[in-house]
């Protein structure tokens, strides 16, 4: 299958490589309203690079898009993908702004062209065997979720001012895979944020840099979501499952499993994969192949565009809690 891909930053790059190595694509073209990016991923990768985004979906031999461009393009991307009748794996968030996320679902209402959020965590193997866990009852009825996620280092300043706040930006992955691993929507969203890692960024951007959220389902299934900007000792991705019957945990990922024992530690070990592209990167593989999958068999995608709003959703709903101090019911955002 070919596949353009839309934006020629860290995470397009990767992408691009990703579509070369996968068995069923390959990549046919590359944007990016840089020129000098396109040009240079473009010939790193041994194609040529669109001129603007609507030769890309004009074009005759493009069979899918991939859009990894700036969040405040991601909508209009994904609308010009389904008016051509092009199917869409875009990046998360779909936008920053839930009003926007919603005239955008109602301009695809209706179309039965793919359109896959890139929530790349639930394609994790280790992840997306505790889920399969749950489902086959391993270990019972399925009682508390508790996610940790946690970057090795604070971003560069500029990557903030787009961002868009830490919930939307890094948590809303967690969001998805709370959905995910709950097997159920939250109803109800409890939040804390803080600036404890640069007060002084954080305040002048009005952001923070560590976050803990609780969220609980109708049924009373409870997640607990932990975020910090850095962790000294690397990339912190860990899942844990507890139900009646026992506990799953997807745990971190190394570069090998060697341990060490001397009179001065024990148990030494590898770092952790250094970060996302690293750590993730069977679950990037995974997501393209599922897109494909879907593309072929004519079936909705695994994470779709209601996946990505309702993310979002629960964001708002997150940071109207840290707002008011109290939880929030998710129908209040709705």
């Amino acid at each position: 299958m070919r596949i353009a891909v839309l934006g020629c930053g860290r995470i397009g790059r990767m992408h691009a490589a990703n579509l070369l190595r996968h068995a069923d694509t390959s990549l046919a073209t590359v944007y990016d309203i840089h020129e000098p990016s396109a040009q240079e991923v473009a010939s790193a990768m041994g194609v040529a690079a669109a001129g603007a985004p609507e030769e890309v979906f004009a074009a005759a031999d493009v069979d899918a898009v991939l859009v990894a461009t700036a969040t405040e393009t991601h909508a209009d991307y994904i609308e010009m993908a389904v008016a051509a009748g092009k199917p869409v794996l875009c990046e998360k968030p779909i936008d920053l702004d839930l009003a926007r996320v919603n005239r955008c679902a109602e301009t695809i209402a209706g179309s039965d062209i793919p359109v896959q959020i890139g929530f790349n965590r639930r394609f994790d193997p280790g992840h997306r065997s505790a889920r399969e866990a749950v489902a086959k009852g391993e270990i019972g009825d399925l009682h508390q979720v508790i996610i940790t996620s946690r970057d090795p280092e604070m971003p560069p300043r500029a990557y903030y001012e787009v961002a868009g706040g830490l919930l939307r930006d890094m948590t809303i992955h967690d969001f998805d895979l709370a959905r995910y691993m709950l097997g159920d929507e939250p109803v109800e969203v409890l939040a804390v944020a803080d600036r404890l890692i640069d007060p002084a960024l954080m305040s002048e951007l009005d952001d923070h840099d560590t976050a803990m959220i609780i969220l609980r389902t109708a049924d009373g299934k409870q997640c607990h979501i932990n975020n910090s900007r850095t962790a000294a000792y690397g990339y912190d991705q860990r899942v844990e499952l507890m139900g009646t019957r026992g506990m799953v945990v997807s745990d971190n990922r190394r570069r090998h499993e060697l341990r060490q024992y001397s009179a001065a530690e024990t148990e030494g070990a590898a770092p952790y994969l250094y970060f996302f592209i690293e750590r993730y990167q069977e679950a990037f593989m995974a997501e393209i192949g599922a897109f494909v999958t879907s593309i072929k068999a004519g079936t909705p995608p695994e994470v779709g565009f209601e996946d990505g709003r309702r993310a979002l959703i629960l964001a708002e709903a997150a940071y109207r809690s840290i707002k008011e101090r109290r939880a929030v019911r998710v129908e209040e955002i709705q």
